[in-house]
């Protein structure tokens, strides 16, 4: 499925690098972790050779992937890894090994393209890549150079194999795209949505860009935020890292141990959420969000590429060892609506009902002969609701939580992805590698990207009890990241030095995860504004072959645009927008712009004057959308200011939903 990097497949794996009969004799002490009946396992190969590019350091001397560990000592990690490799070991003769298979450079492009959303750039729909042109017209600078590589790669492969297909150059298109411009009948032009961002000449259009086309690469402003703890979302990322190299403004990071507490600027139009926008634009975000994480790591000189999931014959009912897909079709078959597992719900809540003041909570495992009982019961028993959960212990249900993201046939964050999670600990800032795990949680499918969403929030609440459970963020992490980077690459031998810096790196990012997950939930303001400008290039095209159309079926065109234009128009005075509430018995209300009205002011305006029924819909129930114009759906923050929004998006609908499940 994507794209990640390697060109050999080699197990990655994480032991204590010494002391290693301390270790297990600790572990002991601390009773058998998680063993469980009889499952099949897949076992994904990773490779560390082609990820690292730093220099390594020997193995207990800080380095650049643990300059946010709070303390030297990884004490917890191999405990913790000791304990999971145990009852792996356990379980070895029932195991089915699963080699992935990597595919070769062209074959790797080619899934790359189909990912990003321009597989009829090769094949048999080559010959008419109009659709892709539109989309290749919103790209920066840096993400047109990221698709132009992987086209020129599969061009070459193809052409090797005596294929016949049709590789168009990116250059090639882009020409065509500012040819029909200049064309076009209209006198109109393919530009951006009027955004933040074209009110800059920024330095894109001094720099030189690969593709020929300046015009038609978003410009970067040049006042981009002052602080260091500023996350800006309006510039490309990768263009953002560009710029700072040109400007020779890239600044080395102290090895102080705490991480920054990085903010979002406030947005006028409003903050974008995992969430917010309809299926058909979140499509395209996501297309966005992979060219833009990988002209990220082109730029910073990481190599990623793709390792897909292998075909294994996986259970196709109960609880552990399922496919997240599996499980949420039979839970809601149980529960309409679920998004997250039904288990997974209730092992958190059972967690918490014991009380996140316990000591060692996450780290001390339960009995294992305890588990595989539970293990056994709970698949028999939890959809017919007898199982007795006031037998289950707090720390069972800790390690059968830990049990089941473990055995998930394909990783929480997925084989595609696991490797570039891996990678982010090679980005040489700390703003750079959240900003690669934020694009990274947007790639996620959706079941894994909201199973993961829930994990993160229920560590956050343990962590928020640290002072009587001595459970840490960096505590935390370094229990869980074995459990989600290294369950299914147990039990084969690696150098040493490597081993402990992987270790060092996966708990990093698990911090990073945990801490800033706030963050890592919102879309990027340029790759909305990029969607943006592809709906609009997308209407022009629509409407102009509805316009023939209907000139061909002998329709009265001027009567058409009139009643066009009435749409949105129609009994509207300038600066007023109409807001439409069908299921409130305000149905709808005219309300004027002012600079400082927000959504939430409109939703009090609403609700204010509701009764009944009606009167116990509360804040966080009901939203505002912004539907149409140059975007499909979009739910806005209540912070979002209506003016300035509607000045993005005049051809938009307001309508006042209440929030689905």
């Amino acid at each position: 499925m994507s794209w990640l990097s390697s060109s050999q497949g080699v197990v990655l794996t994480a032991y204590h690098p010494s002391g290693k009969d301390q270790t297990v004799g600790e572990s002991h002490t601390r009773g058998g972790e998680e063993a469980t009946s009889s499952r099949r396992y897949g076992q994904y190969t990773m490779n560390q050779d082609t990820t690292t590019k730093i220099t390594e350091k020997p193995p207990f001397d800080r380095s650049s992937s643990q300059d946010s560990l709070d303390e030297l000592s990884m004490e917890d990690y191999w405990i913790e890894l000791e304990n999971i490799k145990r009852s792996h070991e356990n379980r070895q003769d029932n195991q089915e090994v699963v080699v992935v298979k990597e595919p070769d450079e062209g074959e790797l492009e080619e899934e790359w393209l189909k990912e990003a959303g321009l597989s009829n750039l090769f094949g048999d729909s080559a010959e008419d890549p109009q659709e892709s042109m539109v989309f290749l017209s919103t790209l920066t600078r840096t993400q047109a150079a990221a698709v132009q590589k992987r086209v020129e790669t599969v061009s070459q492969t193809l052409r090797k194999k005596n294929k016949q297909y049709h590789i168009p150059d990116v250059r090639d298109i882009f020409t065509q795209q500012r040819e029909s411009k200049e064309k076009a009948p209209d006198g109109t032009e393919s530009q951006s949505v009027r955004t933040n961002e074209n009110k800059y000449q920024g330095k894109d259009d001094q720099a030189s860009t690969p593709l020929g086309d300046k015009e038609l690469m978003l410009p970067v402003p040049e006042d981009t935020p002052a602080s260091e703890t500023d996350i800006n979302l309006e510039v490309s990322f990768a263009e953002q890292v560009v710029n700072q190299k040109e400007e020779k403004t890239q600044k080395s990071e102290s090895s102080d141990a705490s991480l920054p507490d990085f903010r979002l600027p406030k947005d006028k139009t409003g903050t974008t959420k995992v969430g917010d926008l309809a299926p058909q634009d979140m499509k395209k975000v996501c297309h966005l969000a992979l060219i833009e994480l990988t002209a990220l790591y082109d730029v910073l000189g990481v190599e990623l590429k793709q390792q897909k999931a292998a075909k294994i014959k996986t259970k196709d009912s109960g609880l552990f060892g399922v496919p997240l897909a599996t499980l949420l079709e039979q839970d809601q078959r149980k529960v309409p609506g679920t998004r997250i597992p039904l288990i997974f719900q209730k092992l958190i809540s059972q967690i918490e009902e014991g009380g996140l003041e316990t000591e060692g909570l996450l780290r001390i495992p339960g009995a294992a002969i305890r588990i595989k009982n539970l293990c056994q019961e709970l698949e028999a028993k939890f959809y017919e609701g007898t199982f007795n959960w006031e037998s289950v212990k707090q720390h069972d249900a800790a390690s059968l939580l830990k049990l089941f993201i473990r055995e998930l046939p394909q990783p929480l964050l997925s084989v595609e992805y696991l490797r570039a999670f891996q990678a982010v600990q090679n980005l040489p800032t700390k703003k750079q590698q959240l900003q690669a795990l934020n694009l990274l949680v947007i790639l996620l499918p959706d079941a894994n990207r909201d199973t993961l969403k829930a994990l993160l929030e229920f560590l956050q609440r343990v962590i928020d009890n640290k002072e009587k459970n001595k459970m840490t963020v960096m505590n935390v992490a370094m229990v869980m990241a074995p459990n989600l980077f290294m369950c299914h690459a147990l039990g084969l031998k690696s150098n040493e030095q490597r081993e402990f810096g992987m270790a060092a790196g996966t708990a990093n990012i698990m911090h990073l995860l945990i801490k800033y997950q706030k963050l890592l939930w919102t879309i990027p303001k340029f790759i909305v504004n990029q969607v943006r400008k592809q709906n609009t290039e997308n209407h022009k095209k629509d409407r102009k072959a509805m316009k023939k159309l209907l000139k061909k079926m002998a329709y009265d065109r001027e009567k058409y645009e009139k009643q066009d234009k009435s749409t949105n128009d129609a009994d509207v005075p300038q600066g007023v927008i109409r807001v439409q509430a069908p299921r409130l018995s305000k149905v709808s209300m005219a309300i004027q712009l002012t600079e400082e009205l927000k959504a939430s002011d409109v939703l009090a305006r609403f609700l204010s004057q509701e009764s009944g029924v009606a009167q116990t819909l509360k804040k966080g129930e009901v939203f505002l959308y912004e539907i149409g114009g140059n975007i499909g759906e979009r739910r806005l923050d209540d912070d979002t200011y209506m003016k300035d929004l509607y000045q993005l998006n005049p051809n938009a609908e307001w309508v006042i939903k209440v929030k689905p499940l």
